[in-house]
């Protein structure tokens, strides 16, 4: 098996084989707790004006969304895990999720265009996603570290590559070093400032634990539609 590294929006479009997307903060540390808290089914949509109507044709369905970090004008939450477990099981359970952002959706999105099979990643369900690629024995990996707003690297989704790669082929991974070259730069800084509501200081606490969940997520195209699953190993 290789793997090979990509990043940004270029590199989700170029990634073959079986590929993982990641999103630390915040995307796919999200979509576990949809899951998580029961959620009956998750789409993916992309496009800010798609997913707002799929909220406006479906009034039961739950939006969870942003655009370049900020809350979409519609949307019953932002993409914020701090704010999703907050509302907790009750709001979730046996509901549709649509959920749109900057990064990791429209990365996810793009990977279609090349990759075989598509996975999201983050810290919280690495361990998962390392058992699932192994489980599934692919030729070839791409792991994408979409980075900030998919336009320049970010060292949360550098590093969870980092703990991907250590996690399938053995590369040495130092977890005090990624915190030192995570949690000091901007990228989380914004969230501890605390200077924006949507931006909760507790966010980057959650995104940053490993291993919290025993499913990886998968996604597949469902009619005009990408779908994802939780699959348990």
């Amino acid at each position: 098996m290789r793997v090979l590294r990509r990043s940004c929006a270029t590199g989700a479009e170029e990634a073959e084989g079986l590929a993982v997307i990641i999103d630390v903060f915040r995307a796919f540390s999200c979509e576990p707790l949809f899951f998580h808290f029961g959620a009956g089914r998750v789409i993916m949509e992309a496009d800010p004006e798609r997913a707002v109507a799929l909220k406006r044709e479906n009034p039961g369905f739950i939006l969870v969304g942003e655009i370049n970090e900020v809350p979409i004008e519609g949307a019953d939450l932002g993409n914020s895990p701090t704010h999703i477990i907050q509302k907790g099981r009750s709001f979730f359970a046996d509901k549709t999720v649509v959920h749109r952002t900057t990064a990791g959706v429209t990365g996810a999105t793009a990977a279609f265009k090349k990759a075989d099979e598509v996975v999201l990643g983050s810290f919280v369900t690495a361990k998962a996603i390392a058992g699932y690629i192994e489980k599934r024995k692919p030729d070839l990996v791409t792991l994408v570290a979409m980075g900030e707003r998919a336009e320049r690297p970010a060292p949360e989704d550098e590093a969870c590559a980092d703990y991907l790669e250590h996690l399938l082929t053995g590369k040495p991974y130092d977890p005090a070093q990624a915190f030192h070259d995570v949690v000091l730069q901007p990228t989380a800084q914004k969230f501890i400032s605390g200077a924006r509501e949507y931006l909760p200081r507790e966010d980057p606490i959650f995104c940053l634990q490993r291993d919290l969940f025993d499913f990886a997520l998968t996604v597949k195209r469902v009619g005009d539609r990408l779908e994802v699953k939780a699959t348990h190993l």
